[in-house]
């Protein structure tokens, strides 16, 4: 099997786009999952959301994302983020992890998301693909590779956003194919 023509353009964009969400802040309040109760602040904890290899470090991507305690039954939980359950990297990386591994296997997978920027070893990349089986990942096509919508949309977010302004998180988490809280 040949090697993906992932033209160099859409390396950029990606790590542009990562970059921009460096930073983001998740903590809207919603209500406890497990009782429907409402909520207080409790903390906030970093989160990785992207590892990307540049020519001279990795840098690391962080998100903050807030917690809540439950006013009626004490569960602690985590604000809406575009985080899968059991995942430590942003679900738009593990929408293109099980993508691209629909079609090739883990090496290659993390061989073509390094040619990318993004830093994923094959081990991770095959946990991604086999604990994502039950998930579908809605797809479309750019210069002839499947990319995941989640990605190409939070690209297209970041492109209309503009530099100078600051990327709302709510909007992230609907370009990643999160509900919005409330819909």
């Amino acid at each position: 099997m040949r090697r993906l023509r992932i033209p160099p353009i859409f390396g950029d964009l990606v790590l542009t786009t990562f970059s921009a969400c460096d930073g983001l802040v998740f903590d809207r309040p919603r209500s406890c999952p497990a009782c429907g109760g409402p909520a207080t602040g409790y903390d906030r904890k970093n989160r990785h959301f992207a590892v990307l290899a540049e020519p001279d470090a990795s840098t690391v991507i962080n998100v903050v994302v807030k917690r809540f305690r439950c006013m009626v039954c004490g569960k602690v939980f985590s604000a809406e983020a575009p985080f899968y359950p059991n995942t430590r990297i942003g679900s738009p990386i593990v929408d293109l992890c099980k993508t691209f591994g629909q079609i090739m296997p883990s090496s290659r997978v993390s061989a073509n998301l390094a040619f990318l920027g993004i830093t994923v070893d094959r081990w991770t990349v095959r946990n991604y693909v086999l604990n994502n089986r039950h998930r579908t990942v809605t797809t479309t096509e750019l210069y002839g590779i499947e990319f995941p919508l989640s990605l190409v949309s939070l690209i297209a977010l970041v492109a209309s956003a503009g530099g100078n302004d600051p990327m709302d998180s709510q909007k992230v988490l609907e370009a990643c194919g999160f509900k919005s809280p409330g819909v």
